[in-house]
């Protein structure tokens, strides 16, 4: 606790009066800090790279509307960031603001898919080379790499497994490109949102990169972090094409069902493998 303190004290040359642990932080350690002559910050520590966290907000900030935190100080092993005051409690008020902002994050456009540069995803890499197929770029870059690593390092087992090699053979069938890839956040979930007064505060701990919009909404519908007054908002701003949520909600759903199962181990089996009998496969 005094490293945090220290660390905090020489990054901003400010002394800490008070810290308290805060929760969440997936990745490290989250810590609320007090000063005698200026406002509190966050402060997060960690074995996984924060300094890319800190330009994903950075980035956020600079190209979108969307309301992050601003940073304060970064490295690979201290985040310092805005203290913002707020809760994740959902109403249907914060989730039709939800929907305003994200929608207008979503406007936010490139001419490829990928990100200026690699990402994370909780701990693990998320990597964003720029490529013209949307499709092609799910299947490489989204689904690939986790399907190895819960291969590798978690319970997946060779039927599972196949069945979701099966419905990557076939996205060209399951999945439609974007008109523009979109900026999406990439972790919008329930205590990833900050919220008060009927308002977002905040989004956190991004996952940025360009690519289709309904990735972003697949990982909201099923975090269950919103509902139908986010969806009815956001249809009212951006069209939801017809099919989503028969079906392509269920090929993105794979993509976060896989990083749980590689991280979190077979707890997760059941809802991969209801979402392959969803798709059929």
């Amino acid at each position: 606790m005094e490293s945090i303190a220290g660390q905090v004290t020489d990054a901003l040359d400010a002394a800490v009066t008070g810290y308290q642990e805060l929760d969440g932080g997936m990745i490290g350690r989250v810590h609320r800090v007090e000063f005698a002559e200026r406002s509190p910050v966050v402060a997060k520590t960690g074995e996984t790279p924060l300094s890319i966290e800190a330009k994903m907000l950075d980035y956020l900030a600079e190209h979108s509307t969307l309301p992050v935190p601003d940073v304060l100080w970064a490295s690979d092993e201290l985040l310092v960031i805005e203290h913002i005051a707020g809760e994740s409690t959902i109403t249907p008020a914060v989730e039709r603001d939800a929907a305003d902002h994200l929608a207008a994050l979503h406007d936010v456009t490139a001419e490829t898919v990928g990100f200026p540069f690699e990402t994370l995803i909780g701990p693990l890499d998320q990597p964003n080379p720029w490529q013209s197929d949307w499709i092609a770029f799910y299947r490489e870059q989204r689904l690939g790499p986790q399907l190895r690593g819960a291969r590798e390092e978690g319970p997946l087992g060779e039927d599972l497994a196949a069945r979701v090699q099966a419905v990557a053979a076939d996205l060209e069938e399951l999945l439609l490109a974007p008109e523009e890839p979109a900026l999406i956040h990439g972790d919008v979930w329930r205590t990833n949102v900050l919220a008060a007064d009927g308002e977002i505060r905040a989004f956190l701990d991004p996952a940025t990169y360009y690519g289709h919009p309904e990735i972003e909404l697949a990982y909201i519908d099923w975090t269950e972090t919103f509902g139908d007054p986010f969806f009815d908002r956001y249809r009212s701003l951006r069209s939801i094409e017809a099919g989503f949520f028969e079906t392509r909600r269920f090929v993105y759903r794979l993509y976060p069902l896989l990083i749980h199962v590689r991280l979190f181990g077979d707890e997760y089996l059941p809802g991969l493998e209801a979402a392959l009998s969803e798709l059929g496969y």
